[in-house]
């Protein structure tokens, strides 16, 4: 979810990596988005949403801007309340966690001025193919994050986007999907990766991916949680 749409390696030192900078159109600031910062402040909302939460890597483009494009006009203010980590295993996610309690503290912080948090968005899980045990707990640790989130915001049918992902390592990868996508939990729907283009490390969606993929996020939002949208100002 954090995105690593544009990361490029630099060609004189491999090991650095910056983010080529490019925005396209779909993922463009608009008065309307804002995006609850690190210091748990609102700002203007632009890629790379992430940049100063999941800071020790380099960010770049996602599908968290394309997503708020894509609903605004349906919507009206939306507050973008980025938490990701590239790279973390579901487990880290647990309740008592650092990710977890700092998921649940800023999205409390995020309508304690108004506002309505409308869905959560998860994009996770190629960490959790490496192993038998991994892939064989996802559902459980999944279920169990959808319970913990839902019990400690207070909102007992909270909307939950997830991606089924469409990398990581081949032989747990089907079994994690195979979860994602058969999740039987009331509001909890799948968007499926499977098939975006992938940048040349085989594991990161590129620029255009996460664009489309934004979009198959906002178009599941709409289609399943988006009836409820009278007058309301959604912090998602």
């Amino acid at each position: 979810m954090a995105g690593r749409g544009g990361v490029i390696r630099d060609h004189t030192h491999h090991h650095h990596q910056h983010w080529d900078g490019v925005v396209p159109p779909e993922s463009q600031p608009a008065t309307s988005i804002l995006r609850l910062n690190a210091h748990l402040h609102w700002e203007p909302a632009r890629e790379p949403l992430h940049a100063d939460i999941d800071s020790k890597k380099v960010c770049g483009l996602g599908p968290g801007m394309s997503f708020a494009n894509a609903v605004k006009e349906r919507v009206g203010k939306i507050g973008l309340v980025p938490c990701a980590v590239g790279g973390t295993a579901i487990k880290e996610w647990a309740r008592g966690e650092h990710l977890y309690e700092n998921m649940v503290k800023r999205a409390r912080e995020s309508v304690k001025d108004g506002g309505e948090i409308k869905g959560l968005l998860w994009y996770q899980g190629e960490s959790d193919t490496s192993t038998q045990h991994d892939a064989d707990a996802y559902h459980e640790n999944m279920v169990r994050l959808i319970e913990n989130v839902r019990h400690d915001l207070a909102l007992p049918s909270l909307p939950i986007i997830q991606v089924a992902i469409c990398s990581g390592e081949e032989k747990y990868l089907e079994k994690v999907r195979e979860v994602q996508l058969g999740m039987k939990v009331p509001n909890v729907v799948c968007v499926d990766a499977k098939g975006l283009e992938l940048k040349d490390d085989h594991l990161h969606l590129t620029t255009k991916a996460q664009v489309q993929l934004g979009q198959m996020l906002a178009d599941a939002y709409l289609k399943h949680f988006g009836s409820a949208e009278a007058n309301s100002h959604p912090a998602l």
